[in-house]
Order: C-alpha cells, then sequence, then structure tokens
C-alpha cells in the first residue's frame, strides 16, 4: 500500500460526511472488504492513518484503491453476498433450517419435512434447528394425537393389510382400518396446525368442552378417549416451546472470541429457552460492536420464515436504528433491537454468552486454544517469534528486609516448573521496586551470557509486574548485556488483575476484549506474584527456624511443635512459660522464655540471612 498511500489519503479527505458504503480494492482491483460508515469521510481516512490491530493492518496493506457509495445498509448486505470478500466475516449459506410442511387440500393431509417454505399452497411451519429436531416434533404430534407415522398412505392403503404395530401398542388410531373416517382424520390434523401455530391453549379449551358434552351425553368410551387426548397434548405443552421456536418472542445474541469466533442465537419464548443457533468462524477484522451488527444483518435478512419481538445485543451498536428499520420492514411488522443493561433481559444475554464460549471450548482441542490465544498475543504485540517461551518477573519484599524476586516460565502457555528461578536482592539501602527489578533481570541474563545452560534459552516474551517504569527498568538491564527481548509490563485493574500490557515506552495494548488471552496473562501474572509470595515466607521461615536452633534443648522436634502451636516466633516470645510448657517440658520452656526476655539482649528481630541457599531445582545458581 505504501506506493499508493499518498493518493489513497487525498481520496479519502475529499469523501463527503454522509453515511454510505466503502469497497477496498487490492491491485487486481478485486474486492477485498466491504464496510458501513455512518460518516465515510471519518472512516475511510482513519484506515491510512495511525497503527491498527494485526488483521486490519494485513488487510489496510492491500488496498490499493477503493471505492464508496452513499446508499443504505441493505447495500452493504448484497455487496457482501456478490463478492463475498476475504476479509469480511461472512455466515454459511448452506446451512439448512427445514420446515413441517401440511397440505390441507389433501383429503388426507400429512405432516413432512421441507428444506424452505414454498410457494404451493401449503402450511408451513418453522424454521427449526435441524432435520432430526424437525422428525422428533412430527413423532410427538403423531403420538399425541394418534395419526399414523408409518409408510402407508392414505386413502391408498386403507383396508389392504392388517394395522401395524402402532395401532397395537396403542399410538395410533388405525386409520389404515376399513371403519376409518377422513372427517376424524382431519379433525386430528387440524389439532396438529393448532399446536404448531402456538395454539395449544385453544385447543384443549376445545377438548375439554367436547369430553365434558360426551360425559353428559352418556358416551363415556368417547369421553374417555378425549380425556386421554386431552392430557397427552397438555403434557405437550413444556415441549411446546421447541415446536414454536419460529415464534419465539426474543432472540439473545452470543459473540465471543477464543480459538474460533462464535455467533449464537438463543430463541426464548416467556423466557424459557426454546431453541439456539450456532455459527463458527474466523476471527472477523471488525471490532465487536460492528461484527454483531454484521452478523444479525446477515441471519435475519437470509430466509429464515419467523421472526422475534425483540432481538437482545451483548454490545450497543452504531447502525441500531437503521438495523431495526431494515429488519421491520423485511419482517412486515415492527422489530425491536435492544441491549439490556440489567434485569432478566440482561440474563438472557448472558446466557446466550456462556453458550457462544462453550461452543468455542468444544469445538476445539486444549492445543488449538493455546495456539490461536499465542498467536493473537504474537499478533497484538508485533513480536517477530511466535511467543513459545514467555519468562515473567515479580518482586516480594517485606519491608526493607526480605527482597526477593521471583521468575516463572510458560511454555507453548503451560508452566514449566523446573525452569523457575529465584532471587534475593543485595546490597539494596532500603526498598526499592525498581532497583529490584533491575537486579534480579540483569541476573538471569548475565547468567545466560556467562554460558550457565540453566538459563537459556532466551525467552520470546518477557512479562513484568508493573507498568511502563518497571517494563523500561528491565529492558535497560537486558540492553546492558547486549541482548534483546520483547518486554511488557502487566498493568492491573482496581481488582487486580492484569487489564492491559504496556511497553516501556508507555504504549498499552489492551487484552480484556480477548477472554483467552486476559485469562492466560492472568494466570502468568497471579503465578508469579504465587511463586514470589512462597519464595520469601520460604526464606522468613528458614530465619525463624534458625532463631529457635539457637535456644538450648530445642531441636528439629520441639522447634516443630513451637510453630505448630504458636504459628509464629512473635507469638513464642510473647508466650509465658505456663503456655510455653503446655506445648515442651518444663526445663526447654523456660530456657525458651529466658532466651526472649533476656535484659542484656534485645530480641531477635528474625531478618533474612544475605545468603541462604534458595533451595531445590529452583535455586538460583550463582
Amino acid at each position: 500500500m505504501q506506493q499508493h498511500l499518498p493518493e489513497l489519503q487525498d481520496k479519502a479527505n475529499r469523501l463527503p460526511l454522509l453515511p454510505g458504503v466503502y469497497i477496498m480494492l487490492d491491485e487486481h482491483n478485486e474486492v477485498i472488504y466491504v464496510g458501513k460508515a455512518k460518516k465515510l469521510k471519518n472512516r475511510v481516512t482513519s484506515y491510512f492513518h495511525g497503527e491498527h490491530l494485526p488483521k486490519v493492518a494485513a488487510m489496510v496493506e492491500k488496498v490499493a484503491d477503493f471505492n464508496v457509495i452513499v446508499a443504505a445498509l441493505v447495500l452493504e448486505n448484497s455487496l457482501i453476498k456478490r463478492h463475498k470478500p476475504h476479509y469480511n466475516i461472512l455466515l454459511k449459506d448452506d446451512k439448512g433450517y427445514p420446515f413441517i410442511r401440511v397440505d390441507l387440500k389433501q383429503e388426507y393431509p400429512a405432516m413432512s419435512i421441507a428444506s424452505r417454505a414454498g410457494k404451493d399452497g401449503a402450511r408451513y411451519f418453522g424454521p427449526f434447528g435441524g432435520r432430526s429436531q424437525t422428525r422428533d416434533i412430527i413423532n410427538t404430534l403423531s403420538k399425541a394425537l394418534l395419526l399414523p407415522d408409518c409408510s402407508r398412505r392414505f386413502p391408498r392403503d386403507i383396508g389392504k393389510e392388517r394395522p401395524c404395530l402402532n395401532y397395537h401398542m396403542g399410538s395410533c388410531a388405525g386409520w389404515c382400518l376399513r371403519d376409518s373416517s377422513a372427517e376424524d382424520y382431519r379433525a386430528r390434523m387440524m389439532q396438529a396446525v393448532l399446536i404448531l401455530d402456538g395454539k395449544s391453549g385453544e385447543l384443549i379449551e376445545q377438548l375439554r368442552a367436547e369430553m365434558e358434552q360426551a360425559a353428559e351425553e352418556l358416551r363415556f368410551e368417547r369421553a374417555a378417549a378425549l380425556r386421554d387426548r386431552l392430557r397427552a397434548i397438555e403434557s405437550l405443552q413444556h415441549k411446546q416451546r421447541v415446536i414454536s421456536t419460529a415464534f419465539a418472542d426474543t432472540d439473545a445474541i452470543g459473540f465471543c472470541r477464543g480459538a474460533k469466533t462464535c455467533f449464537t442465537v438463543l430463541h426464548f419464548v416467556d423466557g424459557d429457552l426454546a431453541g439456539k443457533d450456532v455459527e463458527m468462524m474466523e476471527e472477523p477484522l471488525e471490532e465487536d460492536s460492528e461484527a454483531v451488527s454484521d452478523l444479525v444483518r446477515q441471519y435475519y435478512t437470509a430466509h429464515r420464515g419467523g421472526w422475534p419481538k425483540s432481538i437482545l445485543l451483548p454490545v450497543e451498536i452504531e447502525d441500531r436504528e437503521e438495523l431495526e428499520t431494515l429488519l421491520s420492514e423485511t419482517a412486515g411488522r415492527r422489530i425491536y433491537i435492544e441491549t439490556p443493561k440489567r434485569g432478566e433481559r440482561l440474563r438472557l444475554i448472558e446466557s446466550a454468552a456462556v453458550n457462544a464460549r462453550e461452543e468455542i471450548q468444544r469445538r476445539t482441542t486444549q492445543q488449538q486454544r493455546r495456539s490461536k490465544t499465542l498467536e493473537w498475543l504474537q499478533k497484538a504485540l508485533e513480536l517477530e517469534n511466535f511467543p513459545m517461551r514467555i519468562e515473567a518477573f515479580d518482586i516480594s519484599n517485606l519491608g526493607d528486609t526480605g527482597i526477593v524476586a521471583a521468575m516463572t516460565v510458560h511454555v507453548d502457555g503451560k508452566p514449566l516448573k523446573r525452569d523457575y528461578r529465584k532471587f534475593r536482592m543485595r546490597d539494596l539501602d532500603g526498598q526499592d521496586d525498581y532497583a529490584s527489578m533491575y537486579q534480579a533481570v540483569h541476573r538471569r541474563f548475565q547468567h545466560y551470557v556467562d554460558g550457565d545452560e540453566k538459563f537459556a534459552p532466551l525467552p520470546d516474551l518477557l512479562l513484568i509486574d508493573g507498568g511502563d517504569v518497571h517494563a523500561a527498568t528491565a529492558q535497560r538491564a537486558v540492553r546492558e548485556l547486549g541482548l534483546s527481548v520483547p518486554i511488557f509490563g502487566m498493568v492491573k485493574d482496581d481488582r487486580h488483575r492484569t487489564r492491559a500490557l504496556i511497553t516501556p515506552d508507555g504504549r498499552e495494548i489492551g487484552i480484556s476484549g480477548n477472554q483467552a488471552v486476559f485469562a492466560l496473562v492472568g494466570n502468568i501474572q497471579e503465578e508469579t506474584h504465587r511463586s514470589a509470595i512462597t519464595y520469601q515466607r520460604q526464606l522468613r521461615n528458614e530465619s525463624y527456624n534458625s532463631t529457635l536452633d539457637k535456644i538450648e534443648g530445642v531441636g528439629p522436634k520441639r522447634r516443630s511443635d513451637l510453630m505448630k502451636a504458636f504459628k509464629s516466633v512473635r507469638a513464642i516470645r510473647e508466650a509465658n512459660v505456663e503456655q510455653l510448657r503446655l506445648v515442651v517440658p518444663k526445663n526447654t520452656a523456660q530456657a525458651v522464655y529466658d532466651y526472649f526476655h533476656q535484659e542484656e539482649a534485645p530480641p531477635q528481630s528474625g531478618r533474612m540471612p544475605d545468603s541462604s541457599p534458595a533451595g531445590g531445582a529452583n535455586k538460583e545458581g550463582d
């Protein structure tokens, strides 16, 4: 794009501040992206100034020219369908949403599955989530109303063969018998139509009245048959929420980015879930609000046969009014689009979000999710190498004493504990987080420069607990050794969670919008903090133990008993002889008390020694 940049900027600056559609073209004049904007000039010029997210930058790099059309929303949708641009988000067009077809012009109408609603005079109900669900609905209605669910055709097959097993099991009224009634069959089918129309309440009232009338006329066999049918239909009322998916009063939209991106539509009837549609795709170029707007428009302008009263969105969208008008005109009645902030409708949105996250989890392996997360991190941070090995540092101190640092290592997104390292600060004049961070990082990379294999290889990414000054301090320590490593600070929110990464020069990269990356970086930050705190406590306990070891009569067993009973050296120091005697023998209790209450010597401070070993495979190694 660089050679075309000046002319593209000039062309964009001359655009009007009007709503419309812009079409990005590559050097072969192929359409690579179609977008919409309320103000064309503002939106298009933004592509040719400043920095962008990796996927947007990749698209902009290929732009050789662009066209604009001052037009309505529906034009963008038709252009996307026509050109199928590489960088646009697209729903699959080949997904089937079957209907139930009933041709009431026939003497013996039957329920069948149709791929789409035709214009042949038959009644079509749906669409439903899939052919299996549609077949289940037909089977449920047939069993409840004792309609045939076999391969026989009527009136052709009446009286030709004996009734099948369904008749003998009581799940069919035996319409193949010679004395069966076409009028009764049609009446049963009309009852099925009422249920498919979402009017089972009317049908129940109708059957109850017929049953009571039959009982009054002493036609008890007829009344019993109506009673059984009434019970079967009443049991369908719960299942009717599934049958009435096409007549949902509310659709809640879920949208989630992860290893893949998921767009979910939950259909609710009276607050209860009646059906679900799911679309999986690669991560969209657009931000969440624009992506949701595009997906909703594509989803509802496709021929699906049923319209909700309200559509609930997880984010505010800029073109809500225009989209609401478009969908209302397409549906032939008013459709409301909302972004709920509280209450029951917010709960429906949260349920849709959970479903979207679960679909991503279900359809991707752990390895795929980790790889996608690290790939996103590489692009967002503009790293030269894939961040296979990530190291992180945190400082922990207790006032001016006991200052330590911990280094954790994550390889392929998983902790590699054998490579963790721990450092005790040396020669510091009081508490100084920046000096501590400099020392810890410098010592880690000095070991690498000196050829220490325990500190190889170099990380692909170094994360520092703190802001830009901490990151800059670490960068200085690395550069002074002639090395180059990508370094970012982990910036926390008011709940002590990492909300963003920050460069040493103060540029923030938000991560809260990607749940997987947010979780990964948060886990690294927490693990590094935990490691630093644990090491500090370990050294403090070693210091306490060394204090008790100086007392005559206190060996490892009695030292352990005292610490177990009093929890800390301070509590032991403050205990009287009687309290100490409850844990150790009389002579030892007196010796402990005397040690901490000698007039000529102040109590031990519990200060950590400067050179105790870090211990085990995690020791610093110097």
